[in-house]
C-alpha cells in the first residue's frame, strides 16, 4: 500500500491549498517544501510587496496631509529598514499559519527537495538549490529524507525570475524581486527592465520612496496584457509623478560599474541612450520550476518551460498532475488555488467538476494607481469578432472617490452588442483591485447588461461606477 493517497511537491498557494482540500475529502495527504511554507507568493511575492506598497502608500498620504486639511510638521522620511522588517513580519505571520494550517488538518510536511523517480514514488534529498533568499526553518514534526509512495503526486513547484543572457541577476547591482524586497538602503536612481505587475509595482513602490525611477518595456505600452486605454491611463498619471517610462524599448547591454550600472537602450526609432543606475532590476517575467523533478525520464511533456496538463491538472503520465506557475500561464496564485482545488477533486471523484475558464481569471496591479481586469479587453472582443458595446466612467464624476481624494480612474466595461454578454472589465484607480472581484462574480454567473444594471449598489461608494459604467455602454449614464 502507497504511503499516502496524494503528495504534493511544493507548499505555495497552489500547493497548501491543494493539501487541505484534499485532506478535507479524506484523501490521506504529505506536502513536500524544501524552503518556505507558503511558497514565493507569501514569503517573497504577493504578499511582502503589498507591505510595502501599504508603507508607502501611508508615505504618500503623509505627504499630502494638506490636501485632506491635516498639518504634519516636517520631513515625511522613509526607514527603509523598518519598512522590510515590517513587510518581513507579515510574512513571518502568515508562513506560521501556514503551518497551523497543515497540522489542523492533520498533513505530513516532508521537509526537502524531492524527485519523481516513477509514477506514485519520489526520493526527497536535501535541497541542491542555491538559496536566494533566507530559508525558514522546517516546521515541527516534519517528516525528512527518504522514499515516499502516493497514489497520486502532484507537481506545484511554481516559478522563479527569468534571466536574460548577460543581464543575469547577481544579487547587488542587478537586482530580481528577492532582493528588491530586501533593500539595505533606498538606491538614489533605479532602473527597472518590464513593466508587468512586478516591475510597475517595484518601480511605484522606490518612486514613492524617494527613488529616481526609469522604467524600459520593450512592447508599445506598459502593463501590456491591459486595455490599452487603462495602461494609457496608467502611464500618464505614473509620469506625472515623476515617474520615467521608455516603451519600445530594450535594454542591450548592462556594464557594472564600482557601485552602479551603466546600461545601453536602444530607444524607439533605433536611438541609443545610456541609463546610469544604482540598482537595476530584472523583471522581466518568470518562467516554472520543472528542472530536477525527474519529469523529463518519466515521459511527462512539457513545453516552454512548463508542464502540460489538461484542464484538470492531469498530465499525459499517470497518476502525475501539475498546478500552479509550474502548469503554465496565467502565473497567478489565485489561478493555482483554483486550479489545486479542480485538480484533487477530480482525484477524488466528486462530481460535477469543470475545467477552470482562464478568461475569467481577474488580474490585478498593486502600483498607484492601481489596476485591475478581467476578460476580455476591447481590443481582442473586436479580433474575437463581436460587435461591442463599450462602457466608460469616471472617477471624477463618484461622490466617494471625491471625498477620497482620489477622483483620478477609470472604469471601462466590454459587452457584446447582440447578447449584452459581459466580455470584459478593466478599471484604473483607487482600489479597483478589491472591486473587480463584482464584474468577476457577474461573468461567471453570466450576467446580462440588463440584471447589471437592475442591481442597487450601495451609495455613496466606489462601485456606483461600475453600475455607472454598465449604464454608460447603453446610453443610460446618470451621473456624467
Amino acid at each position: 500500500m502507497a504511503d499516502y493517497d496524494v503528495i504534493i511537491i511544493g507548499s505555495g498557494p497552489g500547493g497548501y491549498v491543494t493539501a487541505i482540500r484534499a485532506a478535507q475529502l479524506g484523501l490521506k495527504t504529505a506536502i513536500v517544501e524544501r524552503e518556505h511554507l507558503g511558497g514565493i507568493c507569501l514569503n517573497w511575492g504577493c504578499i511582502p510587496t503589498k507591505a510595502l506598497l501599504r508603507s508607502a502608500e501611508v508615505k504618500h498620504l503623509a505627504e499630502h496631509a494638506k490636501n485632506y486639511g491635516l498639518k504634519i510638521e516636517g520631513t515625511i522620511a522613509a526607514d527603509v529598514k523598518a519598512v522590510v522588517e515590517r513587510s518581513r513580519g507579515v510574512s513571518a505571520r502568515l508562513n506560521a499559519g501556514v503551518g497551523f494550517l497543515m497540522k489542523k488538518n492533520k498533513i505530513d510536511v516532508i521537509w526537502g527537495e524531492a524527485k519523481l523517480v516513477k509514477p506514485g514514488e519520489i526520493v526527497v534529498g536535501k535541497s541542491t538549490k542555491p538559496a536566494m533568499q533566507p530559508q525558514h526553518p522546517a516546521p515541527k514534526g516534519a517528516k525528512g529524507e527518504g522514499t515516499y509512495t502516493a497514489k497520486h503526486i502532484i507537481v506545484a513547484t511554481g516559478a522563479r525570475p527569468r534571466a536574460l543572457p548577460g543581464i543575469e541577476p547577481d544579487g547587488k547591482l542587478i537586482w530580481t524581486y528577492f532582493e528588491a524586497m530586501v533593500p539595505a538602503e533606498l538606491p538614489k536612481r533605479l532602473l527597472v527592465m518590464g513593466s508587468g505587475a512586478i516591475g510597475i509595482e517595484f518601480a511605484s513602490f522606490f518612486h514613492s520612496m524617494g527613488s529616481d525611477v526609469t522604467v524600459v518595456e520593450l512592447m508599445p505600452t506598459i502593463m501590456p496584457v491591459e486595455d490599452a486605454e487603462i495602461s494609457g491611463l496608467a502611464r500618464k498619471s505614473l509620469e506625472k509623478s515623476g515617474l520615467k517610462i521608455h516603451t519600445e524599448a530594450k535594454v542591450t547591454k548592462v556594464e557594472k560599474l564600482a557601485n552602479a550600472v551603466r546600461a545601453t537602450v536602444e530607444m524607439k526609432g533605433g536611438k541609443t541612450e545610456i541609463i546610469e543606475a544604482d540598482r537595476l532590476i530584472s523583471a522581466v517575467g518568470v518562467q516554472g520550476n520543472i528542472e530536477g523533478l525527474g519529469l523529463e525520464a518519466l515521459g511527462v511533456k512539457t513545453d516552454r518551460g512548463c508542464v502540460v496538463v489538461d484542464g484538470y491538472g492531469r498530465t499525459n503520465v499517470a497518476g502525475v498532475y501539475a498546478i500552479g506557475d509550474v502548469a503554465g500561464p496565467p502565473m497567478l496564485a489565485h489561478k493555482a488555488e483554483h486550479e489545486g482545488v479542480i485538480c484533487v477533486e477530480t482525484i477524488a471523484g466528486l462530481s460535477g467538476v469543470h475545467p477552470l475558464d482562464k478568461s475569467k481569471i481577474p488580474g490585478c496591479t498593486y502600483c498607484h494607481p492601481q489596476v485591475a481586469s478581467v476578460g476580455l479587453t476591447e481590443a481582442k472582443a473586436k479580433e474575437a469578432g463581436h460587435e461591442v458595446r463599450v462602457g466608460r466612467f469616471s472617477f471624477g464624476a463618484n461622490g466617494k472617490a471625491i471625498a477620497l481624494g482620489e477622483d483620478q480612474g477609470l472604469i471601462k466595461t466590454v459587452f457584446d452588442r447582440k447578447t449584452g454578454q459581459l466580455l470584459g472589465a478593466h478599471m484604473v484607480g483607487a482600489e479597483v483591485t478589491e472591486l473587480i472581484q463584482g464584474f468577476v462574480v457577474a461573468m461567471n454567473l453570466e450576467t446580462t447588461e440588463e440584471e447589471l444594471m437592475h442591481t442597487v449598489f450601495p451609495h455613496p461608494t466606489l462601485s456606483e461606477m461600475m453600475k455607472e459604467s454598465v449604464l454608460d455602454a447603453y446610453g443610460r449614464v446618470l451621473n456624467a
